[in-house]
């Protein structure tokens, strides 16, 4: 595909907003998907292309995230293989299955994950210790949910990261820790998926690097600024991002 002034411009625009937005509380898809879209790649194509430059972006924002002390590698490292399992199969079953019966269960969830969000609003505010034991009911939840959405990212993706600040939120960990903690697992579900898109050629290198490129400045800037203004931005980043997949998915429902 041969890439033009034009399509490089709105694809690195695109990205750098889309990866600025999914470097702290995840939805970057909702902007890069239809960039692709618009520049001419098919479907198929612009998923797993998207896959190669979200691979970037979460790369970069996970080792923002890490370099400032807000990953727990040592916890939520134990998860990594089973978001990594989720991940690939979950990209092998969208090869067979369509995702859009996922649409209307996905719109109540997000709509639960922001009402509890929103009515809690002290939640995630003070910094808990990322490092401590869970109960066995706790280790065996984070499990599942790293199992389950990695699955998810995999075979239909809108909202993973807000799902996985959630889960992590839910452990004890405030907005800032979580979204570092998240955006591990994200890049794995990335990387997994990106694998599977590879093997069957769903993906365009040279549009994808363009874009990847952009997600990477993008990535830097924007994890570096929910560090410095800590959780509060990011609780308000997490609800805008996530009103706006709910008001995304009732109007692919409806359309």
């Amino acid at each position: 595909m041969e890439l033009t002034l034009e399509m490089v411009i709105l694809v690195a625009a695109g990205g750098f907003l889309a990866a600025f937005i999914d470097s702290v509380v995840g939805g970057g898809g909702l902007i890069s998907v239809p960039v692709l879209l618009t520049a001419g790649l098919p479907p198929h194509l612009a998923l797993g292309t998207n896959k190669l430059a979200g691979t970037l972006s979460s790369l970069t924002s996970t080792l923002t995230f890490m370099r400032s002390g807000y990953v727990d590698w040592r916890g939520t490292g134990k998860l990594v293989p089973l978001t990594a399992i989720g991940a690939a199969g979950g990209a092998l079953l969208l090869q067979q299955v369509s995702s859009d019966w996922m649409r209307p269960i996905i719109v109540a969830m997000l709509i639960a994950v922001t009402l509890y969000t929103l009515l809690k609003r002290d939640w995630g505010a003070v910094r808990g210790d990322a490092a401590r034991t869970l109960s066995r009911a706790g280790k065996l939840g984070m499990a599942a949910a790293a199992l389950l959405l990695g699955g998810y990212d995999g075979f239909f993706g809108p909202g993973t990261g807000s799902f996985l600040i959630f889960a992590f939120l839910l452990s004890g960990l405030d907005f800032v820790q979580a979204a570092g903690n998240a955006k591990l697992l994200n890049f794995t579900s990335n990387v997994c998926s990106l694998v599977v898109f590879l093997l069957l050629g769903q993906v365009a290198f040279g549009i994808g690097l363009v874009m990847g490129a952009a997600m990477v400045a993008g990535s830097l800037i924007g994890s570096r600024i929910a560090i410095k203004q800590g959780s509060r931005y990011v609780r308000l980043l997490f609800l805008a991002v996530s009103l706006v997949l709910i008001a995304r998915q009732v109007w692919l429902l409806l359309a």
